[in-house]
């Protein structure tokens, strides 16, 4: 057959990367069956490209669904921070939102158990802010160094290649500050049924700076207008089987038919004076703070409302890293928000490229005046034949601006060392959480955690059996009783004879 060309004059011309024209799309050869032949550059060109089209997956959250979105302030909180784009009721940004799974692969199936990532972008006047939260409020490390090892314990065995329950709960085990997490990932909300039906937290704790320069610590919830929906292991293992994309078809179909998913966008603000009196570290990402002494305030609502018209230009090269703040949003003493402020933004210039931010889904929608340049992908777009260094005392060239200078921290007599936290309380939160079940859920989050835990060997689950058991004397002995494990008999043979004690006895 013929390769098709081109017959109606408003057809545009097929061309090479290059814009060349292209008269025809097949191979060049010597003779009808003749070798192709190397001048073929239109033939190697798309070889080449395609060999290419592959970019590295994420190293965590590498399956994801997104969509654009619109975000209006609905209440004055302008006595916490001076960003721009929450300075009056009624002022609207764009968003984009990409959702995911955290352990899994690109492959992997949408309902799977598992963390999911919110990762929020807003673009601002002021450039755009990135939140890259999940759908829970702590996470399972407080101290950096453990970022990389517990991940690894998410993926694939080395020798095997096969994920490992062993491998993760021995982490977990080893790392008490986990459970706090754990429980959640394994209580009904571990595995919700659509992405419309979840919370979305900054999980950090970060900074709000008002235009006095008042400085005020704060967590960002995003709950949805949907309400929670989760799935039960039967639902999920049967969804699995017959769409490992049911999250993605879920969102994409919803905007579609003009139903908008939403949610409220609110804040918990806590004083240094109330930071300073605080029981436990509030700068601790395995913490909550409790609603009751820092009550939900109401920013503003989210609404997604567009789907992506390119999965990979929009979706797959989106790039989010918790360095992108405006004025008025910072940091805070969180160690691992610390670490993230390098590690995202790095894993984007190697996976995407090192002008990652000049693709038009990252791209700010305000002027960006810097001094980097050149680099893989570099359009020069922004900067043109402009100077490209500073100091200098040419003409009007980007300067700092005294007025955005955030306030200084005072760090009193911080001893700078390699800190342990071990000795800080990693079961109470847990076992607060736990005892807020219902029955039936506790059993069903008992269930899930035996049925994994035991394949690993005992001595890992006599060590993770104590942290249940010191969260809640319950909690340990629904999960022993389900592993078929006689705690009374196991301690009987100890020589540190007696269970362990709970947190809160």
């Amino acid at each position: 057959m013929a390769d098709p060309t081109r017959t109606d004059p408003k057809c545009p011309v097929l061309t090479t990367a290059d814009g060349n024209p292209i008269g025809r799309q097949q191979a060049l050869t010597a003779g009808p069956r003749g070798p192709v032949l190397m001048q073929d550059v239109q033939l190697l060109e798309q070889m080449q490209h395609f060999n290419r089209e592959r970019i590295p997956e994420r190293v965590v959250h590498a399956k994801g669904s997104a969509a654009h979105g619109t975000f209006t302030v609905t209440n004055d909180v302008t006595k916490y921070t001076k960003a721009d784009f929450l300075s009056q009721v009624g002022k609207k940004t764009d968003c984009f939102l990409r959702f995911s799974t955290v352990a899994g692969e690109r492959g992997a199936a949408d309902a799977e158990r598992d963390v999911r990532g919110f990762a929020l972008k807003f673009y601002t006047e002021e450039g755009n802010w990135d939140m890259v939260g999940n759908n829970t409020p702590v996470f399972f490390v407080r101290d950096p160094y453990k970022f990389a090892n517990f991940i690894h314990t998410q993926k694939r065995d080395p020798k095997t290649n096969l994920r490992d329950n062993d491998m993760q709960w021995d982490f977990w085990s080893l790392c008490p500050e986990t459970l706090h997490q754990v429980t959640i990932l394994f209580s009904d909300r571990g595995c919700p049924a659509t992405l419309r039906h979840v919370n979305g937290y900054g999980s950090h704790t970060y900074s709000l700076i008002n235009a006095d320069g008042e400085r005020v610590w704060c967590k960002f919830h995003f709950k949805t207008n949907q309400g929670i929906k989760n799935l039960t292991d039967e639902q999920s293992a049967e969804l699995i089987g017959a769409d490992r994309e049911s999250h993605q078809r879920d969102l994409y179909g919803s905007i579609e038919r003009g139903e908008f998913p939403s949610w409220t966008f609110k804040i918990q603000v806590m004083t240094q004076a109330q930071a300073d009196a605080c029981p436990f570290n509030p700068f601790d990402l395995t913490k909550v703070w409790p609603h009751a002494d820092y009550p939900l305030i109401e920013v503003g609502t989210l609404e997604l409302n567009r789907n992506p018209e390119n999965y990979h230009a929009e979706v797959e090269q989106s790039s989010f890293s918790p360095s992108a703040l405006v004025p008025g949003i910072g940091a805070s003493p969180d160690k691992m928000l610390q670490a993230r402020l390098m590690s995202y933004a790095d894993a984007h210039r190697y996976r995407v490229g090192n002008n990652y931010h000049q693709l038009p889904i990252n791209r700010p929608k305000c002027p960006v005046m810097n001094y980097q340049r050149d680099g893989a992908m570099a359009t020069a777009q922004d900067y043109g034949s402009a100077t490209h260094y500073w100091p200098n005392s040419r003409e009007n060239t980007p300067m700092p601006d005294e007025k955005y200078v955030d306030p200084a921290w005072n760090l009193g007599q911080a001893v700078v060392d390699r800190h342990d936290s071990t000795d800080q309380d990693d079961f109470s939160q847990a076992g607060d959480l736990y005892r807020l079940l219902e029955d039936d859920h506790k059993d069903r989050l008992t269930t899930r955690i035996a049925g994994v835990l035991g394949d690993a060997r005992q001595e890992v689950q006599m060590r993770q059996l104590c942290h249940f058991f010191r969260a809640d004397p319950d909690y340990g002995k629904r999960v022993a009783d389900k592993l078929g494990i006689d705690v009374d008999a196991f301690m009987a043979k100890s020589p540190n004879h007696g269970a362990p004690e709970p947190a809160n006895a």
